[in-house]
């Protein structure tokens, strides 16, 4: 699975671009009922190599978002390293990719919160040297406008980077002011299976779930080879040398 010229066009102008299965359908519904358990799970034995936020950290009742989910659910490690993936990526950013993160977002049916607009590289910016990063966005439920689906602002990545402010709340430390209708927004709605790839400088955000839907889905961050200020050492992915 690759991108056509026309897509990686519309990838550059737009900001972002949306593809249609990656991953089957019939994977995200056996995927699905294995997250039902992480709440509960992470609230009590939550391991050293993952990191929860919480809707409410002092009821740890709904996870908000789960770092590293990898470690913890070996279909998201399989997808992670899979050919579907990294051949795009590949095509967006090169062939020297090293793993930045791997990120569950779970956004629970009526109680996932707004997630104000914001561009990643606000909080990326502060550990690595140039905004060279790719996400993956997979759906593992629908993702709809009534539950909260991602919303970019299209081209706005061209602006560069944007000073952002400090935020009060549990997940999200900093970002751009306003609420849900400070931009004029793609409502980007997603069904199991499919990705959207975006880089770190197109504005996004998404609306609270208030539907009785989850909407989860996981996010795939991805770098190039020595991007990193520091001698944090990333998993390398794929790289020109063997590649070729």
């Amino acid at each position: 699975m690759v991108l056509t010229n026309q897509e990686l066009h519309r990838f550059h102008r737009d900001g972002y671009i949306v593809v249609r299965q990656l991953c089957k359908r019939a994977d995200m519904e056996v995927l699905q009922p294995k997250l039902d358990c992480l709440h509960e799970q992470m609230a009590t034995n939550q391991p050293d190599n993952v990191n929860c936020s919480w809707e409410d950290p002092e009821k740890k009742n709904r996870i908000r978002q789960l770092m590293n989910s990898e470690n913890v659910v070996d279909e998201l490690d399989q997808i992670l390293h899979s050919d579907a993936m990294l051949d795009i990526v590949e095509q967006l950013i090169g062939s020297n990719i090293v793993k930045f993160h791997s990120k569950l977002m779970m956004k629970a049916a009526e109680d996932g919160s707004f997630t104000p607009w914001h561009q990643d590289w606000g909080y990326w910016q502060y550990k690595h040297r140039e905004p060279k990063q790719v996400n993956c966005m997979l759906a593992i439920d629908p993702a709809t406008k009534e539950n909260g689906c991602i919303r970019f602002v299209r081209g706005s990545h061209k602006q560069g980077p944007i000073d952002h402010k400090d935020f009060q709340t549990h997940s999200f430390t900093i970002g751009l002011e306003g609420g849900l209708d400070a931009y004029e927004a793609d409502i980007v709605e997603l069904a199991p299976g499919d990705a959207v790839f975006f880089g770190p400088l197109i504005i996004h955000g998404s609306a609270p779930n208030t539907s009785k839907q989850h909407r989860r889905c996981n996010t795939f961050a991805f770098d190039v080879i020595n991007n990193h200020v520091d001698d944090h050492q990333f998993e390398v992915l794929r790289q020109a040398a063997v590649h070729a």
